[in-house]
C-alpha cells in the first residue's frame, strides 16, 4: 500500500495495490489526550489495588508490586493495541485506534516503538515534545508515531444498509443499467423516510420506463427491488 504524504481536508488518503482508496481520519489532539487520560486513570487504579492488596506481604509484596508497576506501565498499551486492533480502553471508549501508516493493524514492534518513545515526547515536561509534535504534523503525529510508522485515527463504525420491504420478488422487465439499478434500490431502502405524497411522486417517475399504472408504482418497484437484492 501507498499513502498519501499529506491528509486532504483532515483524511489520509491511503491507496491499495488494487487501486482502492481509503480514506481514514487521523484523531486530533485533544481525543487523544482524552483516551490517553482514561488509560492512565484505569492504570492507576490497577496499580493502587495491586499494591493495597500487595502491602500486607512485607518486602516481597513489595518486590512484586514494583515489578508489576513496570510491566503495566510499559506493557499496558502494548498489549492492548496488539491484541485489541489497535485499541486501548482509552481510545475504545474514545472511538480510536492505532494502524500503520499503510493502514494495516500495528504490529509488535511498532506498537514497542511508539510507546518506548513516550519517555522522548514527555520532555521537557508535560508531553511538551509530543503536544508540538501533534500540533504541527498534518496526520497529528507525535514523535513515537513518526518513529514507529504508526497513525491514531477514528473507528469508522459499520453501518447497515436499510431493509427492504417484505414483498414477492420480481425480475425486471428489461435489462437495467446500474445507474438504474441503485435508483431503485435506494428507493426501495428510504421510501420509509419519505412523506406519502413525495414517496408516491418519486415512485411515479421512477416507474414510468416500466409502464405501470401511477397507484402500482410503488409496488412494482419493491418487488423489481427484492429481486435484484437476490436472495437474503
Amino acid at each position: 500500500m501507498l499513502a498519501t504524504a499529506r491528509p486532504l481536508d483532515t483524511r489520509f488518503r491511503v491507496e491499495t495495490p488494487e487501486g482502492i482508496d481509503l480514506l481514514l481520519r487521523p484523531a486530533g489532539l485533544v481525543p487523544r489526550a482524552l483516551a490517553f487520560a482514561i488509560d492512565l486513570a484505569i492504570r492507576g487504579l490497577a496499580l493502587l489495588a495491586l499494591f493495597f492488596l500487595l502491602g500486607a506481604l512485607g518486602q516481597f509484596g513489595l518486590g512484586l508490586g514494583a515489578i508489576l508497576l513496570f510491566l503495566i506501565n510499559w506493557w499496558y498499551m502494548v498489549l492492548f493495541e496488539v491484541l485489541n486492533q489497535g485499541r486501548t480502553p482509552g481510545k475504545q471508549w474514545l472511538g480510536l485506534r492505532v494502524i500503520h501508516d499503510d493502514g494495516t493493524p500495528v504490529g509488535w514492534a511498532a506498537s514497542l516503538t511508539r510507546n518506548l518513545l513516550r519517555f522522548v515526547d514527555l520532555l521537557p515536561f508535560a508531553y511538551a515534545l509530543g503536544i508540538l509534535s501533534c500540533l504541527s504534523h498534518p496526520a497529528f503525529k507525535r514523535l513515537g508515531d513518526i518513529a514507529a510508522g504508526t497513525l491514531v485515527v477514528y473507528r469508522d463504525s459499520a453501518t447497515e444498509r436499510p431493509a427492504l420491504p417484505e414483498t414477492e420478488p420480481l425480475p425486471p422487465p428489461f435489462p437495467l443499467s446500474q445507474g438504474e439499478q441503485r435508483a431503485l434500490l435506494g428507493f426501495a431502502e428510504r421510501q420509509e423516510q419519505l412523506s406519502a405524497p413525495r414517496r408516491a411522486e418519486l415512485a411515479a417517475i421512477l416507474a414510468e420506463p416500466l409502464a405501470v399504472a401511477p397507484e402500482q408504482a410503488e409496488k412494482r418497484i419493491n418487488r423489481i427491488a427484492r429481486g435484484l437484492l437476490g436472495p437474503t
